[in-house]
C-alpha cells in the first residue's frame, strides 16, 4: 500500500565558491552603489549550505520517496562537482551571462536537478549564502 500522504525528504550539502555581483550594463559607480563589497573586482567567496527538498508519495515496495543515496549522488554530480571551489562567474557556464546572486544560484541548481528526478516528485532548493541569509526556489 502506498503512503497516501506526501512526504518530504531533505538532503544537505555544502560547497565553497567565489563570485562577483556585477551588471555589465552599468558603470562602476552604479555597480558599487548597488552591490557594495559584493562587486569586488577580485571576487569574494562564500561557504554555501544547500538544502534539497524532494516531496512525493512513498513507494509501496521500498517505503522511500527517493533513495537518499541516489539523491546525494545526483546532487554531487550535477551541483557540487560543478560549483565547489570554483569561480562561478568564470567557471560555471550558466553564470557567463547571469549575475550569480543567491537567487540565481538557487534557480540554476534547481534546473540542474529537476530533470534528473522522477516527474512525480516535487523539488525545492534552499540555499544559504551566509548563516543569516538564504533563498528558496521555487518560492
Amino acid at each position: 500500500m502506498n503512503n497516501q500522504f506526501k512526504t518530504s525528504v531533505y538532503r544537505k550539502e555544502s560547497f565553497n565558491a567565489a563570485h562577483r555581483l556585477h551588471n555589465p550594463n552599468w558603470d562602476d559607480k552604479k555597480n558599487q552603489m548597488i552591490f557594495g563589497k559584493c562587486n569586488n573586482a577580485n571576487f569574494h567567496g562564500h561557504n554555501y549550505e544547500l538544502e534539497v527538498r524532494v516531496t512525493g508519495f512513498c513507494d509501496a515496495e521500498t517505503g522511500y520517496v527517493i533513495d537518499v543515496k541516489i539523491l546525494s549522488d545526483i546532487i554531487q554530480h550535477a551541483v557540487i562537482n560543478k560549483f565547489d571551489h570554483k569561480n562561478l562567474n568564470i567557471e560555471v557556464e550558466e553564470f557567463k551571462n547571469l549575475n550569480p546572486t543567491a537567487e540565481n544560484i538557487a534557480f540554476v541548481i534547481y534546473n540542474r536537478l529537476v530533470n534528473r528526478l522522477p516527474n512525480d516528485l516535487d523539488l525545492k532548493i534552499r540555499l544559504y549564502e551566509t548563516r543569516k541569509n538564504y533563498v528558496e526556489y521555487p518560492a
